[in-house]
């Protein structure tokens, strides 16, 4: 059995193509004109990967993104999210929302099963090293894709986990913004220098009190504080 994509999209000929591209590619499909009727079915099993259209029937695609983000069982479910909207400020809301990408309409159907396969080779890299990695009390389990301090776990995206996996394992080295989306989307030159502090806001926040591990270096890019 292939690995499950689900896409949301309510355009049904645009539904159809990625579902039948995606078959073609050895994946199992699901497709869905609603978050809804998405929802419903991720009950019984939840997808490796979300395909969502931003401009859904009743519920947004990014308010499911929201709704997936805060839901523990997704915690490892990449989400690549499909807009219209093409500006800057639309891709932060995107990324802010827990989408680990993000591709502008109208796409080529190739460049979207790239950007895919990326998400799901990160995510099958990050499952099969199973070592664990500690830091003063911040540990981090590429086995389980948890991370915490002590016995608190937060609660990352498949993204953020990629990022702090990133900076940990070199605690003290500064990283530039060009470095960091080259470690995170190392097929992917479209994605902007910007994805990368909303990725890192979101790791803080995440993180709570335990943010002080991440310092900025100004007009150069991030570093994992060293004990």
């Amino acid at each position: 059995m292939g690995q499950r994509i689900a896409v949301v999209e309510d355009e049904r000929d645009i539904l159809e193509t990625l579902c039948l591209s995606l078959e073609r590619e050895g994946y199992e499909p699901a497709g869905f004109e609603d978050g809804a009727a998405a929802l419903l079915a991720f009950r019984d099993r939840v997808p490796e990967l979300v395909i969502l259209d931003w401009m859904l029937p009743g519920m947004s695609g990014l308010d499911l993104c929201r709704i997936l983000r805060g839901d523990q069982r997704f915690s490892r479910t990449a989400i690549l999210m499909l807009t219209a909207r093409g500006t800057e400020m639309d891709a932060v809301a995107g990324l802010n929302a827990g989408a680990d990408d993000y591709v502008v309409k109208p796409f080529r159907t190739r460049e979207l099963m790239a950007r895919v396969k990326a998400l799901l080779r990160r995510s099958t890299q990050a499952g099969d090293q199973q070592s664990l990695k500690r830091l003063g009390t911040l540990w981090l389990d590429t086995a389980t894709y948890r991370a915490g301090t002590g016995d608190t776990v937060f609660d990352l995206t498949p993204t953020e986990f990629r990022l702090l996996e990133l900076l940990i394992r070199h605690p003290g080295r500064v990283y530039t913004r060009g470095q960091i989306l080259t470690g995170l989307w190392p097929d992917d030159r479209a994605v902007e220098d910007r994805a990368v502090d909303v990725h890192i806001a979101r790791l803080r926040e995440k993180m709570g009190r335990d943010d002080q591990w991440v310092e900025t270096v100004r007009g150069v890019g991030y570093r994992m504080k060293s004990e």
